[in-house]
């Protein structure tokens, strides 16, 4: 009762109702939601602490930025799906509005920055990807070596701009989509805004991934191993998160001797070979399913499948297992 109690006073404020009406449209920042409300930030903080205090809003760090959104947990999520139902005045349907139309700036400068971004570094960007068979091929293949699993619960390793929880989605059921770039994460929130799937996108290391044992179903580690120094403990951290049967997916490139990609894009190591991904996923708990090379230009992009073992006593998970740890 005492948290019911504290649900509704929190929702008593017409201030308070529009911010969980535009949350439940996106996640967004304090700063983002004193624009679109046309307030002073303080202001938006102190209701946003309200909220948060009565289990209604939960915060999220990304780097300096703070994202918000609608709580997952207790009785939140069907009495906010109810308050989006009720009737409004005419004067509530026009600040609605008004709301929702600043909130569509908020959405256009998102991918504007996403625009700049991608066009300030195209010219490295198109360095790498002109040595390097199309990423459309690559693409399908991963599609391919993984069609006709279920997903379930997805983890993107290193998502960057989100193409590949994009690309999943649709055959998941959840998608958390992890990197350890700030910047990285605010491009794939404005290219996976509006996907049908639950998409959480969450700030972390690949070698310590904020996530519990044994609660995530399949994971995707594109293009991003080669920027480990110690690409074993990767493998070794994402195993741990892996369920019994669960998939784990690498793309990267084979063995090569492309120095300039130090350089030009950070890369620790030039490849992986097949009997070094096999070795790491065997000291990982993981059996190497199948593999692919896929040949074009400098650089060979290789797939490596690996599927943890099936334990039958292990229970199925709750929907508190498959929440992030942190």
């Amino acid at each position: 009762m005492a948290e019911l109690l504290d649900i509704f006073r929190a929702l008593a404020d017409p201030t308070r109702l529009r911010v969980v009406a535009l949350l439940r449209e996106m996640e967004l920042a304090i700063g983002e939601l004193a624009a679109v409300l046309d307030q002073s930030q303080p202001r938006v903080s102190r209701h946003v602490r309200i909220l948060a205090e009565a289990g209604i809003v939960e915060r999220r760090r990304e780097g300096s930025w703070v994202f918000l959104r609608i709580a997952t947990d207790g009785p939140v999520s069907g009495i906010v799906t109810q308050a989006g139902a009720w009737p409004f005045s005419e004067g509530e349907s026009l600040v609605i509005a008004n709301d929702a139309r600043r909130l569509a700036a908020v959405r256009a400068e998102r991918a504007a920055a996403a625009e700049r971004y991608f066009a300030d570094h195209a010219a490295e960007w198109d360095a790498i990807r002109s040595r390097h068979i199309a990423e459309s091929e690559v693409e399908a293949a991963m599609l391919a070596m993984m069609g006709g699993r279920g997903l379930g619960h997805l983890l993107d390793i290193g998502t960057g701009t989100g193409r590949m929880a994009e690309i999943f989605a649709p055959a998941a059921h959840r998608v958390t989509a992890l990197d350890r770039s700030p910047e990285m994460l605010r491009l794939a929130r404005a290219k996976l805004a509006g996907q049908a799937a639950p998409i959480d996108l969450v700030q972390g290391d690949f070698l310590n991934l904020p996530l519990a044992d044994a609660s995530i179903d399949s994971i995707v580690i594109h293009q991003a191993l080669h920027f480990a120094h110690e690409p074993d403990r990767v493998i070794a951290e994402a195993g741990r998160v892996l369920r019994g049967g669960g998939h784990l997916l690498i793309v990267d490139f084979a063995p090569h001797a492309d120095e300039e990609l130090r350089t030009l894009a950070a890369h620790a190591r030039l490849g992986f070979s097949d009997t070094q991904i096999g070795g790491w996923f065997a000291a990982a708990g993981l059996a190497l399913e199948n593999t692919q090379t896929l040949e074009g230009g400098d650089l060979a992009v290789k797939l490596w499948l690996g599927r943890r073992a099936g334990d039958d006593r292990q229970a199925p998970l709750s929907n508190d297992d498959k929440r992030l740890a942190a």
